[in-house]
């Protein structure tokens, strides 16, 4: 299997657990919630509607990115709107990842200050854990992207 269908599986697979984990703490699931911290901890904290909308929401995008994912594998890359869509969507995850990462690591090392109370727990998760799992997406959609618009011929484009 080459790198390009590697990754691309990958990133499928990553964006369905965290489709996953979205539905699960949406549907009144609290185990690592307190990883998670502010407005979505007290959100799915206090469960309902609300909570089950925005644990929707959230895992609906998720799928539907794992989705673009899982067919740009598939396809190996041969539609150019769809490398044009993973490439906007691994462009996204990086720079929402990367930042972040970024300014969490920041933030926990003291070279930042963030001006008001943190929860170092959960900061220290989204570094570690949260945020760099959508940065790590996006360096997955990225790398599949590219693998496969440097090996295929791509249906739609101009020569």
């Amino acid at each position: 299997m080459r790198l390009g269908s590697v990754a691309g599986y990958a990133a499928a697979v990553i964006g369905a657990l965290y489709a996953a984990l979205s539905l699960y703490w949406g549907a009144g699931g609290t185990y690592w919630l307190d990883t998670v911290g502010g407005a979505v901890r007290d959100l799915a904290g206090r469960g309902g509607t609300s909570a089950v909308t925005v644990g929707l929401g959230a895992a609906a995008l998720k799928l539907a990115a794992s989705a673009v994912a899982f067919v740009l594998a598939r396809t190996g890359g041969r539609l150019r709107w769809l490398l044009i869509l993973a490439a906007l969507i691994g462009f996204v995850l990086i720079v929402y990842g990367g930042v972040l990462v970024a300014v969490g690591a920041l933030v926990l090392t003291g070279a930042m200050d963030p001006g008001t109370a943190i929860d170092r727990t959960a900061l220290t998760w989204h570094v570690a854990v949260w945020d760099l799992w959508f940065l790590v997406w996006g360096v997955l959609f990225a790398l599949a992207t590219i693998a496969f618009r440097r090996r295929s011929p791509v249906v739609g484009s101009r020569v």
